[in-house]
């Protein structure tokens, strides 16, 4: 390579990396939702059929943002459907813990994975139009799997993003703690 074409490498480097620095700094940085009630409150289903997140209040709600081309979302699935089963009875007492999918995707891409392998929680699907429902959940980096926890009264108690392990799960649907 010539002088000349490095320096132009240089600088087309240099101009690359200013323009990626003044997009970071543009990002106006995501309120935190932690103790806000959940900023979406209906979402359709696979068929069309609204479902609202208030009708589970007085449940703790472990909502999961997936989608059928996320493999670590894939992954994460037989484990919620394992804390599905184990924290989603009631008493009187103690209402359960409720999980619920939220596709991230194309519906017809979700109903074609989940007619493959279908989960036993509720799975609606989120809105893809900007603001996601992802980032309106908080989700600052678009990382799919994202978790968020709804306490009883509809109020976010946490957010994680990646797969949670089976251990963060129990915490934070057990009814006498916090996550």
């Amino acid at each position: 390579m010539t002088r000349t074409n490095w320096f132009i490498l240089g600088m087309a480097v240099l101009a690359a990396g200013f323009g990626g620095y003044i997009e970071h700094r543009q990002r106006q940085p995501e309120a935190s939702i932690i103790g806000q009630p959940a900023p979406v409150d209906s979402l359709p289903d696979l068929n069309g059929k609204t479902h609202t997140l208030s009708d589970y209040r007085g449940h703790r709600l472990l909502l999961n943002f997936w989608a059928s081309w996320c493999g670590p979302c894939l992954d994460e699935m037989p484990a919620l459907d394992r804390a599905h089963a184990k924290f989603s009875g009631s008493t009187p007492a103690v209402p359960g813990a409720i999980v619920i999918g939220i596709a991230m995707d194309d519906p017809a891409m979700a109903r074609a994975f989940l007619a493959a392998h279908p989960p036993h929680y509720p799975i609606l699907l989120g809105d893809l139009n900007e603001p996601s429902t992802t980032r309106q959940f908080g989700d600052t980096t678009a990382v799919l799997p994202y978790s968020v926890l709804l306490g009883p009264d509809g109020r976010v108690l946490a957010t994680h993003t990646g797969a949670l392990s089976d251990a963060e799960m129990a915490a934070w649907l057990k009814s006498d703690g916090q996550p």
